[in-house]
C-alpha cells in the first residue's frame, strides 16, 4: 500500500508535516532495496560507532509480526526507510534512515509522521526511540518532530551501561 505524503508545497507545511511528492509503502517483506537501504544504514553506524552501541534490528527482524516496515520514495525512487515495533504500552522506532542525496526534503518527516500514524491506529500511546550520540540530524529532526528525552527503556534499561553509554532516548505521546 503506497501512501502519497501530501499535497501541500513544502513551504506552506507545518511542523511535522510531510512535504509533497513522497509517497510511504508499508512492506510486508524484504527487498533487494530494503537490504540495501538496511546496509548503507549498518555502514554510516558502523564507520562511527563500535559494534556494541549499535542496536539496530536486522532485515529478517524487520518483518516479525510486531514490527510495520516502510519505504519512503520520491519520484518512485527508494529514499528511505523505517519502522516501529509494537510493544505493550508503546512503540519504538527501528531503522530510520534517509539517503544523503534526499536529505533537507521532508523524507526523515514524512515517515515520523507515518510511523506516529501507525502506532497509535495500534493503540500505543507513546513512540519512544534510541539514536546515537553522533546523530546530530537525527537528534534534531527527533526533537523538531516533538520527541523529548527520556529514560532508557525495553530492554535498553537491562542492558550493561557500557551497550547504551553512546545511546540517547526519546518519547514523544501519541
Amino acid at each position: 500500500m503506497a501512501i502519497l505524503a501530501s499535497s501541500r508545497s513544502s513551504a506552506g507545511r507545518t511542523p511535522g508535516e510531510p512535504c509533497t511528492g513522497i509517497e510511504i509503502e508499508l512492506l510486508s517483506a524484504a527487498t533487494a532495496e530494503v537490504k540495501l537501504l538496511i546496509a548503507e544504514l549498518d555502514a554510516v553506524l558502523g564507520a562511527v560507532y563500535e559494534p556494541e552501541q549499535r542496536h539496530g534490528l536486522s532485515v529478517d527482524q524487520v518483518f516479525q509480526p510486531n514490527v510495520r516496515f516502510f519505504v519512503a520514495r520520491i519520484d518512485g525512487a527508494a529514499a528511505g526507510c523505517g519502522g516501529i515495533a509494537l510493544f505493550d504500552g508503546y512503540a519504538e522506532v527501528k531503522r530510520m534512515y534517509t539517503r544523503e542525496a534526499a536529505r533537507g526534503r521532508g523524507v526523515g518527516k514524512a515517515l515520523l509522521g507515518r510511523l506516529a500514524a501507525e502506532a497509535h491506529a495500534a493503540g500505543k500511546p507513546v513512540l519512544r526511540l534510541e539514536t546515537g550520540t553522533l546523530q546530530a540530524a537525527a537528534i534534531g529532526l527527533y526533537e523538531g518532530f516533538g520527541f523529548r528525552p527520556c529514560a532508557a527503556f525495553g530492554h535498553y534499561a537491562e542492558l550493561p551501561p557500557r551497550r547504551i553509554a553512546a545511546s540517547l532516548f526519546y518519547e514523544k505521546p501519541l
